[in-house]
């Protein structure tokens, strides 16, 4: 039996690659009755297979997949489709976490919405973005967050994003913006990462469509969640989704390391990772106290296997 409060996280944009997931779609019958139940359901307003594009064989997870149109859906399934394998095998949440679009599972899981609701939410904020914002992209930079209002590049050509950790925040910008700024860092020998999207979340250049998927999402009902809601918009714990919260959480910075301080200040937790890559669970890390008793588990990684985490996590809950 588990001691400690269990915290669900979902990660969203720039966490994802092709064949995310692959290893147990096709070794676990739980996953990969999720993928293709989910995949139907994307099917129906994409007009095409989602898996036939994530899962395309003559792509590897090395090469860049940044179409919105496919890459936010398929997070959102590989996500969700996870947390039904953890809770087939009896490990539940007490919480759930999002982080930008990772807040649409979430908040699935969480059944504020349904699973359909919330992939149709998900398909129709990707199409509105393709369709009315111009490219953008983001870049991680792993310094102290304190250097984006230190630095006038920074704060000229590009919008605060996400703060992660201590040494590591992200920008969104233009693509030549962030070029620069990329330039810019090298000269000062600080690193950087451009992360494969092609849309600039977190700033002022998806505002075109503002207007369009707000209205889309007004009409829509939420249920109170079963489970509370981690909200890394506001840093806090939700008793109710706002209107408008599946467009803030795309639109307004991620404080994930103000989120994470605030819980920590609290009690320690066990942190799941349910996103693609298992970045979260690392940034947990580096936002944890020498003195935390709070637990941080990956279980998908890019270039590694996943079952034997998956193995990891279950057999850490049967003897915990």
């Amino acid at each position: 039996m588990k001691n400690k409060p269990v915290i669900f996280m979902f990660s969203g944009q720039g966490s994802h690659s092709y064949q995310m997931g692959k290893e147990l779609f096709e070794q676990h019958p739980t996953f990969q009755k999720w993928m293709l139940t989910l995949n139907d359901i994307a099917s129906e307003t994409l007009g095409e297979s989602l898996l036939d594009k994530l899962y395309d064989k003559t792509k590897s997870s090395s090469d860049l997949f940044d179409q919105t149109l496919y890459t936010h859906p398929a997070i959102f399934m590989v996500e969700y489709a996870l947390a039904q394998v953890l809770l087939e095998d009896g490990i539940e949440p007490d919480y759930v976490l999002g982080t930008s679009m990772g807040e649409f599972a979430s908040a699935a899981v969480a059944g504020v919405i349904s699973v359909e609701e919330a992939l149709k939410a998900v398909v129709k904020q990707a199409q509105v973005l393709e369709t009315h914002c111009q490219k953008g992209g983001m870049t991680a930079i792993l310094h102290n967050p304190t250097l984006f209002n230190e630095t006038p590049q920074l704060v000229n050509l590009s919008e605060l994003a996400s703060v992660n950790f201590h040494s590591h925040f992200v920008v969104s910008g233009k693509p030549e913006s962030l070029k620069e700024i990329e330039r810019f860092l090298r000269q000062k020998n600080l690193a950087s990462q451009s992360l494969p999207v092609s849309v600039g979340f977190h700033s002022a250049l998806i505002e075109p469509a503002a207007p369009i998927y707000t209205d889309f999402i007004k009409h829509k009902t939420y249920q109170p969640p079963k489970i509370p809601l981690i909200s890394c918009v506001s840093a806090d714990i939700l008793t109710s989704l706002p209107q408008n919260s599946l467009w803030d959480v795309i639109r307004k910075p991620i404080l994930f390391q103000q989120t994470v301080q605030a819980l920590e200040n609290k009690q320690a937790y066990v942190y799941l990772d349910l996103g693609p890559s298992g970045t979260l669970a690392n940034f947990v890390k580096y936002n944890l106290t020498k003195q935390s008793q709070s637990q941080s588990f990956p279980i998908l990684t890019p270039f590694g296997p996943s079952l034997p985490n998956l193995e990891k996590v279950k057999s850490w809950f049967q003897t915990t």
